[in-house]
């Protein structure tokens, strides 16, 4: 059977077919191929950008698969749960949803997808809109094969691992020179597979949300790995192919992985520094540089060549993080900036001939006020906070020109979805910063009664993990963080002459004007909490 026969007859199997035949390995020049795989996306087109150096980019994978195509063919595969981060879609975030999901669906074809295996996520406005993007699909229990310059390569697709061993059987029956198995199931499971027909086992699925944050690779006789999600890695597989024998897995010298991975460890501590809050300008600048001095080093030792044997099949596979340093492809940040600029729009029409205000407090309970109110008791406070990120929150949103994006608002104003607070994109007015509300609570109890019994919460690390999470704010410590929004009066006792510093008046933006001082009451005024 001739390889272009092989390939054609592989596009037709079915559950039946009986043993692996094993050819004898051919001699002489290999083909050469790469396959690349994206995992489990769920709409991250781009980093949030909370924080420096962070991964991922749908753009700068466009960039690496461009740069490969200029050597070699390349397969892009994607292994599902692409389009959407949840399994339902509320209707104030349809309109961006789906456009986010269309811009996913044109970035991954403007890379040059082959193929698709949808997960549960992607169904999440429903199986007609997925289809409706055009996006080569694997359907469930299939085996699809791809033509590389005539030398065949099947993806199959199950959730079930004995599946997957009778599709890879099948698919070795049929001379397939490159079997890759997307098993829909955690990585923790796929580890305890017998897929000796297999090449390559891939898990799709994480356990939890949690459970895809790293890249992890088992070099057993089929190896097994699981990619970053949203976006963060990619998983490359270079291909030398001669025939239909059993590939065999190029292994870089020891010396090389541990170096890899000591490397890898000096990445992620230079990461967590560049983002160290306590770090003077200065510092991050030379710490930055020496982080994108170490991820090229790396990148440079992962692609050095393993020797290849003269005969026979035979493949390497690495990880591609994503870093901040990397290059972008125009075309594709093209598609990105578009879809910023869309759903801005999009979600303000909808904010506006749709949105339904906050409902009101309980009764009894306090409602947000904003900062302005609490400035008069608290000028100390009021001037701690004013010296860092969080009266900008707003502001930096509206810098990116997504000020309008339910994916980021809910962290850069104040009672965002909160009863009292804000609901609707198109009203923050009063609202539009990270304020003393969104550490301590609503405050209207606490203007009516100011003593310290009436403020809802004291700052703890629950207060603050809302929004600097382990995906915008992976290297946040409460215990190191806090020190950067206290001060005098903030959490700080007052030194003796700070007191004539309360009266001082403050000029700035929302500050009282000039030469007016800070209102106090008349009765004698209570210690700030301590936390705030």
């Amino acid at each position: 059977m001739s390889r272009a026969v092989a390939v054609a007859a592989l596009a037709a199997v079915t559950l039946g077919c009986s043993r692996e035949l094993r050819p004898e390995p051919a001699a002489g020049p290999a083909k050469e191929a790469t396959l690349v795989f994206t995992s489990e996306l769920k709409g991250s087109l781009a980093p949030c950008g909370c924080s420096e150096s962070m991964r991922g980019g749908i753009d700068r994978a466009a960039f690496q698969v461009a740069q490969l195509r200029k050597t070699r063919p390349v397969l892009l595969l994607d292994t599902g749960d692409a389009l959407f981060g949840t399994k339902s879609v509320g209707d104030e975030a349809v309109a961006q949803q789906e456009r986010k999901a269309k811009a996913v669906a044109q970035g991954l074809l403007a890379m040059g997808l082959v193929a698709t295996a949808p997960g549960p996520l992607d169904d999440a406005r429903g199986a007609a809109f997925r289809t409706g993007l055009g996006l080569p699909e694997v359907g469930p229990d299939e085996a699809k094969a791809l033509d590389v310059g005539g030398f065949a390569v099947v993806v199959a697709r199950s959730s079930r691992l004995a599946t997957l061993a009778t599709l890879a059987g099948q698919a070795r029956a049929a001379k397939a020179s490159v079997v890759v198995g997307l098993f829909e199931g955690p990585y923790d499971e796929a580890l305890k597979a017998d897929v000796e027909a297999l090449d390559l086992l891939v898990a799709t699925r994480g356990r939890d949300e949690w459970s895809t944050e790293e890249n992890r690779l088992a070099m057993f006789k089929t190896p097994v790995v699981q990619v970053q999600s949203k976006g963060r890695s990619l998983l490359r597989v270079d291909l030398h192919l001669r025939d239909a024998t059993r590939v065999q897995w190029l292994k870089s010298p020891s010396e090389t992985q541990r170096e890899l991975e000591a490397l890898g460890q000096r990445i992620e501590l230079l990461r967590a520094q560049v983002n160290d809050p306590s770090m003077d300008a200065e510092l991050r600048a030379l710490k930055k540089a020496k982080l994108e001095e170490v991820v090229a080093r790396r990148e440079a030792l992962a692609a050095e060549q393993v020797p290849v044997p003269e005969r026979g099949n035979a493949a390497s596979v690495r990880f591609v993080p994503l870093e901040a340093s990397f290059e972008k492809l125009p075309e594709v940040t093209a598609l990105v900036t578009a879809y910023d600029r869309d759903v801005g729009e999009l979600n303000l029409a909808w904010a506006k001939e749709h949105g339904v205000e906050c409902e009101a407090p309980e009764p009894g309970k306090p409602s947000y006020t904003g900062s302005g109110v609490c400035i008069g008791c608290h000028m100390a406070a009021w001037l701690a906070w004013k010296g860092t990120k969080h009266p900008h929150g707003y502001e930096s949103l509206a810098a990116e020109g997504k000020q309008h994006h339910l994916d980021c608002v809910g962290c850069h104003v104040t009672g965002w979805k909160e009863r009292g607070g804000v609901c609707r994109i198109d009203q923050v007015e009063g609202k539009t910063e990270v304020g003393c509300e969104a550490c301590h609570g609503p405050g209207s109890g606490h203007v009516s009664v100011p003593v310290k019994a009436t403020i809802v919460r004291p700052t703890t690390a629950q207060a603050c993990t809302g929004c600097h999470d382990r995906e915008n704010s992976p290297h946040f410590e409460f215990e190191k963080y806090l020190p950067r929004i206290l001060g005098p009066g903030h959490g700080l006792p007052m030194p003796d002459a700070g007191v004539a510093e309360l009266d001082a008046g403050v000029t700035d933006a929302g500050a009282p004007d000039a030469g007016v001082k800070s209102r106090k009451s008349p009765r004698k005024q209570p210690r700030e909490p301590s936390g705030r």
